[in-house]
């Protein structure tokens, strides 16, 4: 990363105190902070009347299981409410990532509206966890691992310093590298799969591309350990220990804190590059958490000239039906 010389105005007194007093590696705590001062607070609710379109592969899923949306959040909200242990764990990471609980509730009742069969007991992806943990898996294509792969020149630009010591920006850049000059190309004699980077490397034996309670990704979870180790005191999973890494996306004792860091990281995106402040807008961090990609999607944001940024179909329901959300935490 590029150092370079800063110049504070004289009503910058209590930032220069904060420099003064933050400790070594806190340029991120900092920067955010800064961010935060300066902008704008998304107001509640839908910026939307109605609610946008549902994608026809939701549709699809709950059709084929003989539901309907409002029978599927409404179970997923009574599974919520009778669990009080489940929502306990809540509550206290959503306090050591400095969100609102109610981020996260967001997300697991979307995630199990829309692109899920509702759960019947959280108790099973304790169950689960514990299955996967004894299988043998590595996160291979064609025989070669993910590790191996991406030390192909293309990704070189992925394994500089500012990249290569942040597990969100070094996978990240491996996944905009196999999209860009991978995903459906021939490549010295060899024809590329035009799945996506998730789904070619990091899903040996199961169809879906996300698992658990959050419904993580593997990829995502990768993203995230850096963060999360730094604020849980779990420890940073590599992606030589698939196994591992399965069981974080499915044990909600980890997934919780992954769920939380995804949640934390799209706020102190908009924060720090769009210059909105997304924390009091349950169906923006819904969205994003839907969505994926917050830095990317904040730049777009920021050079739009939107006033506000807006909630897609899954973000419209948590925040439709935040009342009921919040009555989950009571």
């Amino acid at each position: 990363m590029t150092t370079k010389r800063l110049t504070f105005p004289l009503a910058s007194a209590a930032l220069l105190a904060l420099i003064a007093i933050a400790p070594v590696g806190s340029t991120t705590a900092l920067v955010s902070t800064a961010s935060a001062a300066s902008a704008r607070v998304v107001p509640e609710g839908n910026r939307f009347r109605k609610q946008p379109d549902i994608p026809f592969a939701s549709a699809r899923r709950t059709g084929a299981s003989n539901s309907s949306y409002d029978a599927k959040f409404e179970k997923i909200v009574a599974v919520l409410k009778r669990d009080n242990r489940l929502i306990s764990s809540i509550k206290r990471v959503a306090n050591r990532y400095s969100i609102d609980p109610i981020h996260m509730i967001g997300a697991i009742v979307g995630e199990h509206t829309y692109n899920y069969d509702t759960l019947d007991s959280a108790q099973s992806y304790y169950i689960k966890a514990l299955a996967y943990a004894g299988i043998d898996i590595s996160f291979a294509h064609d025989g070669e691992h993910v590790e191996e792969f991406v030390e192909r020149s293309q990704f070189d630009r992925c394994r500089k310093t500012s990249k290569s010591d942040d597990s969100d920006s070094r996978w990240s850049c491996y996944e905009r590298v196999w999209n860009t000059q991978f995903r459906g190309k021939r490549v010295d004699g060899t024809r590329y799969p035009r799945t996506n980077f998730n789904e070619t490397f990091f899903q040996p034996l199961f169809a879906g591309q996300s698992f658990g309670l959050g419904q993580l990704s593997p990829l995502t979870v990768l993203k995230m350990t850096d963060r999360v180790a730094r604020q849980s005191g779990n420890p940073r999973l590599d992606a030589r220990e698939a196994a591992k890494v399965y069981q974080a996306t499915m044990d909600p004792n980890i997934s919780l804190h992954y769920m939380a860091a995804v949640i934390q990281d799209s706020i102190e995106a908009y924060k720090r590059v769009g210059k909105v402040d997304i924390s009091k807008n349950p169906g923006l961090t819904a969205t994003l958490y839907n969505l994926g990609d917050p830095w990317g999607r904040a730049a777009k944001f920021r050079r739009s000239g939107a006033a506000w940024p807006q909630e897609n179909y899954y973000g419209w329901l948590v925040n439709d039906r935040l009342k009921d959300l919040r009555a989950v935490l009571d």
